[in-house]
């Protein structure tokens, strides 16, 4: 958790933009919240311009959509700062413009989700939460 899904028409983006979008998002997941890199997720999608409307016509080629699912108990002002944040990597990264990068997050109950095997900590628990574990987790997560 969180994970991010970026949804660009096909063939928008090629493997190094992703993979610099997916640093980026990270890196400002990370610096909103507090929590640690190794929670976030980011997934790229991919559809046809014929397959995506908004307002009944297809969409632009350029349109980015970034859909954040992130764990709840997050401030309104680490969310906006979170918002910002992620609108302002992908139109650095990608060179768009502010009109055509939408950005939505959705809380989820870290009670609800299970990674690396443990249910999640609220947020701002992660320290206790990472020294919790066995061994072998904490250090896969987080090496030395």
């Amino acid at each position: 958790m969180p994970t991010y899904t970026v949804r660009t028409s096909t063939g928008r983006l090629g493997p190094d933009a992703r993979a610099s979008l997916a640093h980026a998002i990270t890196s400002a997941h990370t610096v909103a919240t507090g929590a640690p890199g190794f929670f976030a997720q980011v997934v790229f999608e991919e559809v046809d311009t014929d397959r995506h409307f908004v307002g009944g016509t297809p969409i632009a080629d350029e349109l980015v959509f970034v859909h954040g699912q992130i764990r709840a108990g997050r401030t309104p002002e680490q969310k906006v700062a979170l918002l910002d944040a992620l609108s302002g990597v992908v139109r650095e990264v990608l060179g768009v413009p502010r009109r055509t990068v939408w950005v939505y997050l959705v809380d989820l109950p870290p009670a609800d989700m299970i990674e690396y095997g443990y249910v999640l900590p609220a947020a701002g628990e992660e320290a206790e939460w990472l020294a919790s574990l066995d061994d072998d987790t904490r250090s896969y997560l987080a090496p030395d």
